[in-house]
């Protein structure tokens, strides 16, 4: 008579191995779903309080005007900054104020004699409304200083105050010539409304519509 061996039925229950290491995978993956976001950055300014969204909105309107070499107005926007709650933007901008205030100091008004003197008495000038003033003074400078980009901003800034379409584009040609980040402080420049009309205005500050670059 022939025997047949009995068949062992397999174990169903998982070893404790693999059930503690179910329960680690579990726990990392509710580690992972807890883990917040870092909140968006700019610059390392933070910018989920819309405090700060509305000062950071400030500070980029006030360096605006300090690059137009706008400096009073400048001044008066970067102080609003300081007011806001984020440190970092109010640390920029107190730098800033200091180097406004700097430039705007009249100690060389009555006797200018570097390009750059000639020239922040030309912009006290325009500020005030003396228009042959500031253009005798920021002459000089240019000539003084004949590659200094700021200056023929100035002067094209002078030239649209009073009128001179021509002149206008000449000194901002040149000024964008020399830096092109001019073309773009010029699109939010009201001082150049006077041109606004004018095609060729359109032309040299937005150049990528045709193609061409200015």
């Amino acid at each position: 008579m022939r025997f047949m061996a009995k068949a062992h039925k397999p174990t169903s229950r998982p070893s404790s191995h693999s059930k503690s290491a179910g329960r680690s995978q579990s726990k990392s993956h509710k580690k992972k779903a807890l883990v917040t976001p870092h909140p968006h950055q700019r610059g390392g300014v933070e910018l989920v309080d819309p405090l700060v969204q509305a000062q950071l909105k400030l500070y980029d309107e006030a360096l605006s005007l300090f690059h137009q070499q706008k400096f009073a107005r400048a001044k008066q926007e970067l102080e609003k900054v300081l007011e806001g709650p984020s440190k970092e933007l109010a640390d920029r901008a107190r730098m800033h104020v200091k180097i406004a205030e700097q430039r705007m100091k009249p100690s060389a008004e009555l006797n200018p004699r570097t390009a750059e003197e000639h020239y922040q008495r030309g912009v006290a000038m325009m500020n005030i409304g003396r228009w042959d003033d500031a253009r005798e003074s920021l002459i000089k400078a240019r000539k003084a200083a004949p590659k200094a980009d700021h200056i023929h901003y100035a002067l094209a800034a002078l030239d649209c105050l009073t009128g001179e379409a021509d002149s206008a584009m000449a000194n901002l040609k040149v000024a964008i010539q020399l830096r092109a980040e001019n073309r773009y402080h010029a699109r939010n420049d009201e001082d150049f409304a006077f041109l606004q009309e004018d095609p060729r205005f359109t032309e040299l500050l937005y150049p990528e519509k045709d193609g061409t670059a200015g």
